[in-house]
């Protein structure tokens, strides 16, 4: 066996490439932290009470075919945008089927200074203006519409992907830990993100796989956490303990 001469490994870096990685993994760790936040407020918000829950994955995706996504967002997540006798009366008018007469002079003031701020100037959002779209989130929830899983599904895919993908470069450089697990551990969060996707698609036509996306989130954030801190505890801990001599990116077995 040859010994290695330029030991690769995250205990051993250079002082400049451990600053590197560890302003990347505080800044990706401050994101993830914020995104679990936005989850709560947005996702757990559907069903009206703070709090992920497998009810709260089934009404965004799904819906709640026994109230109209206008009620579910002023009763979850857009509960803050305006006072409560101001979404009684939009609630109202969603359960007595939208009736365009109250449109004009009654209902599209009240969209007009609550809602439009975001829902006349976002793109992607419907488009409170006009009386059409406000019919629309007036009907049966039928949860996340296709354009809207489209979209957030590639954005999905393609950011947290990249994430993924770094942060597994910085873990390969781990020591101490058998081969077998960084395996896992670096292939586990692609696997939990493609299941997570494809479980909002799934459970847009039927609820129970709502499961899926409790669970792949899940996994994928334990993953994530298990490999940033420990990242951040063989850079900066493991140095003052030992000198490490391995290359983590050099398969040795085929050496002699």
């Amino acid at each position: 066996m040859k010994s290695v001469e330029f030991p690769l490994n995250l205990p051993s870096l250079a002082l400049t490439l451990r600053c590197l990685f560890t302003a990347y993994l505080l800044s990706i760790g401050l994101g993830f932290f914020i995104a679990g936040g936005q989850v709560l407020l947005t996702h757990g918000m559907a069903d009206g009470k703070l709090g992920l829950s497998v009810d709260d994955v089934v009404y965004s995706y799904h819906g709640n075919r026994n109230n109209s996504l206008l009620q579910a967002k002023l009763n979850g997540s857009m509960q803050d945008k305006a006072p409560p006798q101001i979404r009684t009366q939009l609630i109202k008018w969603a359960q007595n089927d939208a009736p365009e007469a109250q449109w004009k002079n009654t209902i599209s003031p009240l969209f007009t200074e609550y809602c439009t701020q975001c829902h006349g100037v976002m793109p992607g959002l419907p488009d409170f203006n006009y009386y059409a779209e406000a019919k629309k989130v007036a009907g049966v929830n039928k949860g996340a519409s296709v354009n809207a899983l489209t979209r957030v599904s590639h954005i999905h895919i393609f950011s947290i992907g990249f994430i993924f993908f770094f942060v597994g470069i910085i873990f390969s450089l781990a020591v101490g830990i058998p081969r077998y697990i960084k395996i896992i551990c670096i292939c586990l969060p692609f696997v939990a993100l493609i299941l997570d996707v494809l479980s909002w698609w799934l459970t847009k036509f039927h609820p129970n796989f709502a499961w899926l996306t409790i669970i792949s989130g899940f996994s994928y954030c334990i993953v994530f956490i298990f490999m940033w801190c420990t990242s951040l505890y063989q850079m900066w801990i493991s140095p003052k303990k030992k000198n490490y001599t391995s290359n983590e990116w050099l398969d040795t077995r085929h050496l002699s």
